[in-house]
């Protein structure tokens, strides 16, 4: 038995049986990190001997059949999220003595539950690309290979996952942050539908904004959901009736699935394409009706996105830190998405509102035929782990892309942000990164979405088994 890669229901089940312990799996996992860290570099800090001490405890808690439901579960938080007491350096030399006086509502959930949080995972500087390296902790790598990125932003959560280095992570999604690295690390990213899991102010108000986690299977994923979903004081967008998902696969049979390769206006790697007609093709062969359709969507997506993100979290980051003495401090990314920020006037706000708008109808023309889309992730899984966008070019199928955003398919869906979007791995590419697909759900449709991902791997399996791994870092490489 393997203890890096169990899931968590695994690893409870085993747990309650006495088969395995809390301090048997966080030393695996410790032992690994000594193998494999220093090249993948996930990690911005560890809690070692703190969690060893916590495992003791949820030992003993299982002994005296006092165990909460995440008890002894190894969990990773990305270095984005407070925990009252604790450094959160959100990758910036900026915040790198920075004490939390708060904890978001998740990691609290999790606390609750059980879970030990032995590591932070590490960040973009201020999560503000879909790659993962920094000034203050270097770069992250995709343990498939590790010439590429493991995606941003939360990429040392699922660069970690991958690894076997923890048994779930944190995430949080502001244009793709959870499932780009889920799909370039090979495990599950959920996107629930804004308001579903609760956050922080000022985060909260903003609809692209998600907090999330990252699993190595949808039972993992469903079992999440529902220890940190529904209402929390702190936050009023939250507050809508906690709906618990049964752990009941939903029947592939019959259902009618919209397949779009491009929403209409990205290019792919021959490899994502092929995998993700496969992967249709697979969901065909479980009973389902997979049709392509056509979404009159264009890069006006991009600019709809860049917009809201320059009038929300662009003007916030701005406001604290786009001062001459505080710019040799920070990345060369995020002085360039300070420029582009700053082109949010009110009037463009009001056009890329219009064109959201848009993009929602020709959705919902879709919805009144089909019960899900299914859309690819990434569009490449080409991209260095040292990729700076304010630097390099980005060319996917002959075709230059925005260097921004042109290599995902993940931010229309924050811009449409009450729509659920599970992600969930589709095969390999070429240079062993793992591809991905979405599945995304009508508006608030989480129960149906998650239980659709339960009834896909109740017949594909777990894509992280036993034969599928990253076990040797250096064999494949770009």
């Amino acid at each position: 038995m393997d203890l890096c890669y169990l899931d968590a229901c695994e690893v409870l089940k085993h747990y309650k049986s006495g088969m395995i312990s809390p301090v048997e799996v966080l030393q695996a996992h410790i032992e690994r990190y000594q193998q494999v860290g220093a090249e993948v570099n996930p990690f911005t800090q560890s809690m070692f001997e703190r969690a060893l001490q916590q495992a003791r405890a949820a030992e003993q808690a299982y002994q005296r059949k006092k165990a909460r439901p995440l008890e002894g579960v190894i969990t990773a938080i990305k270095d984005e999220t407070y925990i009252r007491g604790e450094v959160t350096t959100n990758g910036s030399r900026l915040l790198q003595n920075n004490v939390a006086d708060i904890t978001d509502p998740v990691p609290e959930r999790l606390l609750a539950a059980g879970s030990i949080f032995h590591a932070r995972t590490a960040t973009p500087e201020f999560s503000v690309a879909s790659y993962t390296w920094s000034d203050l902790w270097g770069v992250t790598r995709n343990p498939w290979n590790t010439d590429i990125t493991p995606g941003g932003s939360s990429g040392g959560s699922a660069a970690a996952l991958a690894a076997g280095l923890c048994t779930i992570a944190n995430g949080t999604d502001m244009g793709g942050s959870v499932r780009i690295p889920a799909a370039q690390c090979g495990v599950v990213g959920l996107k629930a539908s804004h308001g579903r899991i609760p956050e922080i102010p000022p985060y909260n108000v903003d609809p692209y904004v998600h907090h999330g986690m990252l699993t190595r299977s949808v039972r993992d994923m469903v079992l999440l959901y529902n220890l940190i979903s529904g209402p929390h004081p702190v936050d009023l967008m939250s507050q809508m009736a906690k709906e618990p998902v049964a752990s009941v696969p939903l029947d592939l049979r019959g259902l009618k699935i919209a397949l779009s390769l491009d929403l209409g206006f990205f290019s792919l790697d021959d490899d994502v394409r092929s995998n993700t007609l496969a992967y249709a093709e697979t969901l065909r062969g479980l009973g389902a009706d997979v049709e392509l359709v056509t979404l009159d969507w264009d890069a006006r997506c991009i600019r709809t996105a860049q917009i809201h993100q320059g009038a929300q979290m662009g003007h916030m980051l701005r406001k604290k830190y786009d001062r001459a003495e505080y710019h040799d401090q920070l990345t060369s990314y995020v002085k360039h998405y300070f420029s582009l920020s700053s082109a949010a006037s009110p009037q463009r706000i009001l056009e890329a509102n219009d064109y959201a708008q848009h993009m929602w109808q020709a959705l919902e023309k879709v919805f009144q035929t089909y019960d899900f889309l299914l859309c690819p992730t990434v569009c490449s899984t080409r991209v260095p782990a040292d990729f700076d966008y304010s630097r390099d070019t980005l060319e996917i199928d002959g075709v230059a892309v925005d260097p921004v955003k042109g290599w995902f398919m993940t931010y229309p869906f924050n811009t449409l942000s009450r729509c659920p979007v599970l992600s969930v791995p589709s095969g390999f590419a070429a240079n062993g990164v793992p591809t991905g697909v979405q599945l995304v759900g009508h508006p608030y449709a989480d129960t149906r979405l998650l239980q659709l991902g339960l009834g896909i791997e109740a017949e594909l399996g777990v894509f992280l088994h036993a034969g599928n791994r990253p076990l040797d870092l250096q064999v494949v490489k770009a």
